[in-house]
């Protein structure tokens, strides 16, 4: 037996307005915090958009978490410890999720949309994507759960809790947070990194929730004073048209399997990791990384020689 269950991120969204209007105030008034005008509106339509494409939507999730609720391996209630190990396995599955959207392209694609700015803050975490559900992303995360016996409604509920955590995160306002907070939960320092575009910090920290997961899986990286964050994508935009900020790397996924040479390349194009040619003409993030690293091993070994005696 189902119950329903209130969506939280509708009660959270007079919170958002008010914390984002509360950074803005300190941002000028500090300099702790960046804010850029059109930036910050596309991101705002951004989220508008994206809550007009949650109602038009929704209802094939709950379509599909109705149908697939009937073959649940256990019947688990609403009890108290079930709340708790749904929301921290959502978490789990969510870090796949998020890391999978960071290395297929057609995930990318829908993702690409919430890293496209190049400033750092509370409106940031409303930029999203509108055409999600094209990625078919509902028929798995969450699904899992259901299959398990968790509830539909339990498991939306705890999954808007994890994006409305999320939203603080966004921020530089905030720059540590307690060492036992670090070390466990995400924070705005690990979600900075996630967001940067130096490649000491590409494709790391894909946490919700809690950072142990980037921990346990071997992409965490800390924020770096030395190594001062740089957001935005690989190749920005450059524009602030919402609609080609939404569309730009379907349309660019679209043009390449279009022109591919052979279904092989097709596939590259479509699942393949963001930034893939067949030619290996194009970059992505592992070669980034990779000559980045190389020019690391260069630079060192310069200094190693620079300071070594004279013979």
């Amino acid at each position: 037996m189902d119950i329903e269950l209130i969506d939280p991120i509708m009660l959270a969204i007079p919170v958002f307005v008010v914390l984002v209007i509360a950074e803005l105030i300190y941002a000028r008034a500090t300099g702790k915090a960046q804010f850029e005008p059109k930036d910050s509106a596309t991101s705002l339509i951004m989220g508008l958009g994206n809550t007009v494409s949650g109602v038009l939507f929704g209802a094939v999730t709950l379509l599909w978490f109705t149908y697939i609720d009937q073959f649940g391996i256990f019947e688990i209630g609403y009890t108290w410890w079930a709340w708790i190990i749904c929301f921290v396995a959502d978490d789990f599955f969510y870090y796949w999720s998020h890391r999978w959207a960071h290395t297929v392209r057609w995930f990318w694609a829908d993702h690409v949309t919430h890293h496209s700015s190049q400033h750092y803050n509370l409106t940031t975490a409303l930029r999203q994507p509108w055409f999600s559900i094209f990625t078919l992303k509902f028929m798995w995360l969450g699904s899992i759960l259901i299959l398990i016996g968790f509830p539909p409604a339990m498991v939306a509920f705890v999954g808007g809790l994890n994006l409305i955590y999320q939203f603080w995160i966004h921020t530089e306002a905030i720059q540590k947070m307690p060492r036992w907070f670090e070390a466990v939960m995400n924070t705005p320092s690990h979600h900075r990194v996630h967001h940067a575009t130096n490649p000491r910090y590409l494709d790391r920290n894909y946490a919700g929730v809690f950072i142990i997961w980037d921990k346990m899986f071997g992409s965490f990286q800390e924020e770096l004073d030395a190594d001062k964050c740089r957001y935005g994508i690989v190749k920005n935009l450059g524009t602030y048209n919402p609609f080609i900020v939404s569309i730009h790397e379907w349309w660019g996924i679209a043009r390449d399997v279009a022109g591919a040479k052979s279904v092989n390349d097709a596939l590259g194009y479509w699942l393949g990791p963001p930034g893939w040619s067949p030619d290996g003409s194009r970059m992505t993030s592992t070669r980034i990384k990779a000559l980045w690293a190389e020019q690391q091993a260069e630079l060192r070994q310069d200094d190693v020689k620079a300071t070594a005696p004279a013979e």
